[in-house]
């Protein structure tokens, strides 16, 4: 989802190239292994925003604690192109994201709706004040604007990348119904409300990837004991030193949550 107090700029896909090397011994010419092809897209939950480093690309909070990187450094032989970038809707996927795809592409992962629904404006508005009718106003976006926006993005992923395996990640649930000092202005009522927002977004980008023939992929079984108030959380909460990482994967979250979680979809 977006760094919630500033829009960060799309910039240029960063590329990972995990090799694998055999310790056999041949006196014919090696036969170099063609690398599986993985491509991540969408937005912070993806880059790694949270994690507390943007060691690849500060303006993208792209991270080598991210997801797929974490994937990726986890599987000889993966050649990653990180194209996520914080802040991310769904057209910028679809307008420019996607070029990072080709038709030998193999895997592909994306977090995308958080931004087309104002997650970030929910969430600051959860923290300052009451936000009864932002709660609405999300919800309200995500029955009626973001299942065709989805549908577009799905469409041209599988466009650019006809026989990849793609996998479509929910977004996890930050809370469970305790308050705490990470998580300042938001009632339990505040939580219910945002938990049940973000079980709503789930359940569309889980119907649309079924639609659209791909892979949804749950976090919450892995988030579980693991919320904003946890004593090891998956989820950061207000981070006052560095606002965007608030509500974003924690470096446990991406390492513990999210990798294992696409390394049981894709192996």
């Amino acid at each position: 989802m977006e760094n919630f107090f500033r829009r960060r700029v799309l910039a240029p896909a960063v590329t990972t190239l995990v090799a694998a090397f055999s310790g056999s011994v041949s006196t014919a010419p090696a036969q170099a292994a063609t690398p599986d092809r993985y491509v991540a897209l969408g937005d912070s939950y993806s880059s790694g925003s949270g994690a507390g480093s943007s060691d690849l690309d500060a303006d993208c909070a792209r991270s080598t604690y991210s997801y797929p990187s974490l994937v990726a450094s986890q599987r000889p032989g993966t050649e990653l192109t990180l194209a996520a970038c914080g802040g991310a809707v769904t057209s910028d996927v679809t307008d420019s994201q996607v070029n990072a795809l080709t038709p030998e592409t193999k895997y592909v992962t994306i977090t995308i709706g958080g931004n087309d629904i104002g997650f970030g404006d929910l969430v600051r508005s959860c923290t300052l004040s009451d936000c009864t009718s932002t709660v609405d106003t999300s919800n309200a976006r995500i029955t009626g604007e973001l299942p065709a926006k989805l549908d577009t993005t799905f469409a041209a992923i599988r466009s650019k990348a006809p026989s990849a395996t793609v996998v479509v990640l929910g977004y996890p649930r930050p809370f469970a119904d305790r308050t705490c000092s990470a998580a300042p202005g938001v009632t339990v009522a505040k939580q219910a409300a945002l938990n049940n927002l973000v079980d709503n977004l789930d359940a569309v980008l889980a119907d649309r990837a079924q639609a659209a023939g791909f892979v949804y992929g749950n976090p919450n079984p892995a988030w579980a004991g693991h919320d904003v108030c946890a004593s090891t959380p998956f989820t950061n909460g207000l981070v006052i030193s560095a606002l965007g990482e608030s509500y974003h994967p924690t470096r446990a979250g991406y390492a513990n949550g999210y990798t294992p979680l696409v390394r049981s979809l894709i192996g």
